[in-house]
């Protein structure tokens, strides 16, 4: 008996239901949703740009997995515009909406719930690269083309193939089949074959000669000799990982797909980390108490324990009395990850490993669940953007102003760094640590880059040394080099000293502008030293510049004012009590939290409760909704800490300069 042939979607698909216009007033979204109007197409419409998945499924509805979250799309979208179930209720098979549809972080859950209120296409001026892989692996299907809309409200068949135009072989099957699980299920049968990589030796960047290493030939055999932009490929993943927000969701998936029993492949490459959740029960709210979303946020952690046990993984954990053990980018950095390795995980700062001349990128809950059975990951091979750092920075500059510099200019404002790599470079990185480094690698995703990476040198190899002990020849041999002549879609340099102290102010990490040039001054509520981003050893270090001085000069924390300063791994609270950090941060006045991810996404200390509050935060993102209702404005270590002692956001050159005064003087 012949084993059934894989479904494939039809040829043809019509979309019997309404629109919904996302739009720049969000009055007209009310009408829509509320009277039930139906917006005619006009093109010169605004329409919303930059809708994070933040807004689309804020961090509390990340606690369901299933079909519920179709209530709750767009719950979180700026000026409220949109209410449980109305979407769901609607009628609505079409969501219509401007640039960087789907910016921000990796969860699976956003397309998911759109796709569970009855949405079957997305239309936008841009799609963010995590986004729209996840929309594949769901079967949601996504468009640029604005000319889709008047033939839908014609109701003309739409062809898949306007669906799949310009995608990669590989992407294009995965919608074909409705999904990565079909997908993979017909390759694993031999119905689908991904093309073989025919490019021939070429030089290549950093990027390209990883995943080329990496790359899936067939059983027994992973490597190439070359690949280039636009090669679509499986590649074989060194490193995969999860936290508490994902696992349970990817298990469903894994053992949904696979049976009960079914079991990871190499679990000894296979991590999960409490790190998101730890401290939720300190700040949720009493009406989403109500709802039993503490017990389900609990729940969260519970199934991940339990299938790290069943599964052999290794599991980082935390409680709320202690904190995590770590946030799992810093581990990672800290304890896992090592050059020339190709690393995964189930959130979109995965990119922060790029530091030690990784390949690494977030990716989402089918990716992995997939990933955890295969152990490898699709993957198109990106083009790369290279920033050549030159000249030396300011004592008052941090590699957080540099990524807000960059992270500023038309080219990622307009959308040019989606999906691509950012590479580092040139002599300005001499000049910094790995946890400064880390800050650049890090914040690639803001800019829609499927990650950032620098080439592992000595400061990589006497970092690695140091810190875990490792064998030097045996680093050297992961260390890879972008070849002089190799190919990048656009170069810049960035001259370090001519970068002033920033921020970015609320609403995108792109919005970045110098801090002299605010228009007016802006006082803060809260300051908020931490996460992934801001929560490294060489942040603490910024902190007690800045915070000693003050406290010398008789000063703390502004009245009004709560400074969070949070710590993002064991080791690193550990390296600040014994460099004396701790009590001089208490004696400053901040309040001092154990590792977690906390107030980046609204689930610790540091959150906002109205939206009056205005907060200067260390942490990578600033959208709509992500750390509570208020106004987040995104800085260095440096500014968050001076301007918690000024009670508003200002420079801290003064705290820098008498400080440096003080030491050349001795």
């Amino acid at each position: 008996m012949t084993a059934e042939k894989i479904a494939k979607r039809p040829d043809r698909i019509k979309f019997d239901g309404r629109i919904l216009f996302l739009t720049d007033d969000t009055t007209l979204i009310r009408r829509q949703l509320e009277a039930g109007e139906d917006l005619p197409f006009d093109p010169e419409r605004p329409l919303m740009n930059n809708i994070s998945t933040d807004e689309i499924t804020p961090g509390w509805v990340c606690f369901y997995y299933d079909e519920t979250l179709g209530q709750y799309v767009y719950v979180g979208m700026r000026e409220a515009a949109v209410q449980k179930d109305e979407v769901k209720q609607g009628g609505f098979k079409v969501v219509v909406s401007g640039l960087s549809k789907g910016c921000g972080s990796s969860r699976e859950t956003a397309p998911y719930a759109e796709r569970a209120a009855g949405v079957e296409l997305v239309i936008a001026r841009t799609i963010e690269k995590i986004y729209g892989q996840n929309s594949q692996n769901i079967g949601l299907l996504t468009s640029t083309d604005f000319g889709l809309v008047e033939r839908i409200r014609r109701g003309e068949e739409i062809p898949l193939a306007e669906f799949t135009r310009g995608l990669d072989p590989i992407s294009q099957a995965i919608v074909e089949y409705g999904g990565l699980f079909n997908y993979n299920k017909a390759r694993l049968a031999g119905e689908t074959v991904p093309p073989a990589i025919e490019t021939q030796p070429r030089p290549m960047n950093i990027v390209e000669k990883i995943i080329a290493r990496h790359a899936f030939v067939r059983a027994g055999r992973v490597g190439v000799a070359a690949v280039k932009p636009g090669d679509a490929l499986f590649a074989v993943a060194d490193v995969r990982f999860s936290h508490e927000y994902v696992t349970p969701m990817a298990e469903s998936l894994f053992k949904g797909a696979l049976g009960k029993d079914a079991q990871v492949t190499e679990a000894e490459s296979v991590y999960a980390f409490r790190d998101h959740l730890t401290f939720l029960g300190r700040v949720m709210s009493d009406d989403k108490k109500k709802m039993g979303l503490l017990e389900r946020a609990d729940g969260l952690a519970v199934t991940q324990e339990d299938f790290t046990r069943e599964q052999g993984i290794k599991l980082y954990s935390g409680t709320e009395a202690t904190g995590s053990e770590a946030i799992c980018h810093n581990a990672v950095v800290e304890d896992i990850a090592l050059p020339g390795q190709l690393v995964i995980g189930t959130d979109s700062h995965t990119c922060m490993a790029g530091v030690l001349g990784c390949f690494a990128f977030g990716v989402g809950s089918t990716d992995m669940a997939n990933a955890w059975y295969t152990k490898d990951i699709r993957v198109k091979v990106p083009e790369t953007v290279r920033f050549v750092l030159t000249g030396e920075k300011r004592a008052d500059v941090s590699a957080k102003d540099v990524m807000l510099k960059i992270l500023s200019t038309d080219y990622m404002k307009e959308g040019k760094g989606i999906g691509q790599v950012l590479e580092f470079a040139g002599e300005g990185l001499k000049g910094m640590s790995i946890d400064e480094r880390a800050t650049l690698t890090n914040m690639a995703v803001e800019a829609g880059g499927t990650t950032g990476i620098i080439e592992p040198d000595e400061v990589t190899l006497q970092y690695l040394v140091s810190s875990r002990g490792l064998d030097a020849e045996e680093i050297r041999k992961g260390f890879l080099q972008s070849d002089p002549d190799a190919e990048y879609a656009a170069t810049f340099e960035i001259n370090l000293a001519e970068i002033r102290p920033m921020v970015a102010t609320p609403g995108d990490p792109r919005n970045g502008v110098n801090i002299s040039e605010l228009k007016e001054e802006v006082k803060i509520d809260a300051a908020y030293g931490g996460s992934c981003t801001g929560g490294k050893m060489a942040d603490m270090d910024m902190y007690a510049a800045v915070l000693q001085r003050a406290v010398e000069q008789g000063k703390r924390v502004a009245p009004g004012v709560r400074l969070y300063l949070q710590f993002g791994s064991q080791k690193i609270k550990q390296y600040a009590r014994e460099r004396g950090y701790i009590e001089i941060f208490e004696r400053a006045g901040a309040e001092l939290i154990d590792p977690s991810c906390g107030a980046c996404i609204n689930a610790g200390p540091g959150a906002s409760k109205t939206a009056e509050t205005v907060t200067v935060s260390t942490q990578n993102r600033n959208f709509p909704g992500r750390s509570g209702p208020g106004k987040v404005y995104l800085a260095s270590p440096y500014v968050v800490a001076a301007s918690a002692i000024a009670g508003r956001i200002v420079e801290p050159e003064e705290f820098l300069r008498e400080r440096e005064e003080e030491l050349v003087g001795a």
